[in-house]
């Protein structure tokens, strides 16, 4: 057999590669993790997740300020927000997770790390910073990056991506943001919060276009209320640089041009692998624009190299990363044959309120020629819901014609951490009728999952049916009133 270096290298520090690593070593595997950036973390640490949830939570207080009094408090007034001390803040927690995500912590766990842009000379080595490594397995896990279309006049006009934005050195007084997708949309909701005047392109007809149009419509409302304004059905044309305005001219569906101006322009349209520069096509990897191609034990064409997370251009979240880590673990580490299993993989946008999803919603099951119906409770019925002052938003249980659950969404305050319920039902294979009967702290949010499968159990427990029955045995006598 073959000597090699290591027992298997993981090209990207983020969410997927950090997983590897970190289980690879700790079992024992002679581990070598490559990152071309200066730290570890990826863009979720740097660009993504962590600064964005940041961001969102000082605007969100910010936003609370301002409405001090619809919670039976005095008029605050408050001073505008100085950027730099909200880019300060999100540096700061940043730093925090980032000595997790360090050098000196991977290589107490027995990895090694090594910093460089390394490229594939045959399926087994890799160059980098001049020198040959090879490794009996290697795992692709090198994220993506901001996908940059090619509209006219965009390559002259200065724009910033989630790269820049938690960097600015003041707050834009007004911006274009281009894509109306999750990363775009909270940030819209975000900055607006601040003081940013916002305005939206979309392609289509829907922000967020993946979720039901019932839930992205509500949350489309409660951005046009807090001043977002949005240009649906409207495709970018072009760009200029006019100085201290960018311009962009955008066209409706109808073909009727308008030109939109701001201080700031934010594409926000979709993301792109990084490919560049390792040379997978030349050791016979096969991948496409949306990413490397992997069969359902995240292997490629080249049986002993791997991909995971948003290299692979199937599920671009963190925790989905972090999943694909474990799979490649099981199989290039246990060698037990494990598969990926996406049917419940959770998803949330966290603006406010959130809207949270696990398995199938209505688009999808429609798309799929799939009969179901679907059951809701709406937060303006939850007592706890009310005495927050949340009344927007509501749950959807989505069952088939066998009465399974296919899926459920949640548009509400604190949506993601309720939604953490049903991902260990459905994951767990738990009966709907053992959350309905069990039982929840009142008063809580939570409750509303209760409700939603207590209301798919009310018309058969109640029923006329049901009431003859005990009638009949138990000679009840009927209704005591009207």
């Amino acid at each position: 057999m073959p000597g090699y270096d290591f027992d298997i290298g993981i090209i990207g520090g983020g969410a997927a590669g950090l997983t590897v690593t970190a289980g690879a070593a700790q079992l024992g595997a002679k581990t070598l993790l490559l990152e071309k950036e200066q730290e570890l973390g990826g863009d979720c640490l740097h660009f993504g997740c962590v600064p964005s949830k940041t961001l969102i939570k000082t605007a969100h207080v910010y936003h609370q300020m301002k409405n001090a009094e619809k919670f039976g408090l005095p008029r605050v007034e408050v001073s505008e927000v100085n950027y730099r001390d909200v880019v300060k803040r999100i540096q700061s927690v940043i730093r925090v997770i980032q000595k997790h995500d360090s050098e000196e912590r991977f290589c107490s766990l027995g990895a090694k790390v090594e910093f460089g842009s390394p490229a594939f000379v045959d399926t087994h080595t890799i160059r980098l910073n001049g020198k040959m490594v090879s490794a009996k397995n290697w795992v692709v896990a090198t994220g993506s990056s901001p996908s940059i279309p090619p509209i006219e006049g965009l390559n002259k006009t200065p724009y910033i991506t989630n790269k820049e934005i938690f960097s600015l050195d003041h707050l834009p007084g007004s911006m274009i943001i281009l894509g109306a997708g999750p990363i775009a949309t909270e940030m819209a909701q975000a900055f607006c919060r601040l003081g940013t005047k916002i305005l939206m392109v979309q392609r289509s007809g829907q922000i967020l276009s993946k979720e039901d149009k019932d839930l992205a419509d509500k949350v489309l409302k409660v951005l046009t209320d807090e001043g977002v304004t949005f240009h649906l059905n409207s495709s970018v044309v072009r760009t200029h640089d006019r100085g201290a305005e960018k311009e962009v001219v955008i066209k409706s569906a109808e073909g009727k041009e308008t030109t939109l101006r701001a201080d700031t322009i934010l594409v926000a349209m979709g993301r792109q692998p990084n490919l560049d520069g390792l040379g997978l096509e030349e050791i016979g990897v096969e991948s496409d624009k949306k990413g490397i191609a992997v069969d359902n034990r995240l292997r490629t064409s080249q049986k002993h190299i791997y991909a995971a997370g948003d290299v692979t251009g199937a599920y671009q979240f963190t925790h989905a990363a972090g999943y694909e880590g474990g799979i490649v673990i099981s199989n290039a580490i246990f060698h037990l044959p494990r598969k990926v299993d996406y049917t419940f993989l959770p998803w949330c946008t966290y603006t406010d309120p959130e809207l949270a999803s696990i398995g199938m919603n209505e688009k999808v099951a429609k798309d799929r020629g799939i009969n179901y119906k679907v059951w809701t409770e709406a937060f303006r019925d939850n007592d706890r819901s009310l005495a927050e002052g949340e009344q927007v938003g509501k749950i959807k249980m989505i069952l088939d014609e066998n009465e399974k659950v296919l899926g459920v969404q949640i548009l509400g305050p604190r949506a993601g951490e309720l939604l953490s319920e049903w991902v260990a039902i459905l994951n767990g294979k738990v009966k709907l009728s053992t959350l309905a009967s069990a039982v929840h702290p009142y008063p809580t949010l939570g409750e509303i999952n209760k409700c939603v499968a207590g209301a798919y159990f009310s018309p058969k427990i109640f029923s006329d049916k049901v009431k003859k029955g005990l009638k009949f045995f138990f000679h009840l006598k009927g209704r005591a009133c009207g």
